[in-house]
């Protein structure tokens, strides 16, 4: 199985990134091989209705981010939260690629959700990209399925470092290795 992670904020050491490192850590532990990981920092893609991707003249953050993405069978997501809310890189990444372009970016794959927070939340980001996924991959007609289990990635610095390594929160390490079985398991029961 092919797995990729992309960390979605844009800010530079982000939380999402420490989760996203942590959670490649896990499946690294697993003896998991194929990984492919992009976070972010570099975000170029234009807004909505300012403008589009053209899959023939991609910027290197562009074919970073839609070769993870393509390459995974399992797809993680680490999703920011700002206020109940998720920042709006991803929500316009999703719209910008889901179309007859990009389309196979919603096909054949099943998506893990992490919503990351430095405080209590983490849950609204998450949710919204569910229901965000589920409509692309109804609209254009693939075959793809987002995991029920969300992580909810709660003050994320004092539970993850920089690096990714854990800071000793039991419970925080078992729960978000137990979300990582969780979409492994999934993974495999709907794409083999």
């Amino acid at each position: 199985m092919r797995i990729s992670i992309i960390s979605t904020s844009p800010r530079k050491s982000s939380s999402s990134l420490r989760v996203a490192k942590r959670i490649k850590q896990i499946l690294e532990h697993q003896n998991y091989q194929s990984i492919g990981f992009c976070d972010f920092e570099g975000y170029d893609l234009p807004l909505v209705g300012q403008g589009s991707i053209d899959k023939n003249h991609l910027t290197e953050f562009q074919k970073k981010l839609i070769q993870t993405w393509a390459e995974g069978d399992l797809v993680f997501f680490t999703i920011p939260e700002y206020n109940w809310n998720t920042s709006p890189q991803l929500i316009n990444a999703i719209h910008q690629l889901g179309n007859e372009d990009f389309a196979y970016l919603f096909n054949n794959k099943v998506f893990a959700l992490c919503g990351v927070s430095s405080g209590r939340g983490g849950r609204m980001p998450a949710l919204q990209i569910t229901t965000l996924l589920n409509k692309i991959i109804s609209f254009t007609y693939q075959h793809a399925f987002v995991s029920p289990k969300i992580y909810e990635s709660h003050e994320t610095s004092k539970n993850v470092d920089e690096n990714g390594n854990s800071l000793g929160n039991a419970i925080y390490d078992k729960t978000l290795e137990q979300f990582v079985n969780y979409s492994l398991e999934i993974a495999r029961k709907f794409r083999f």
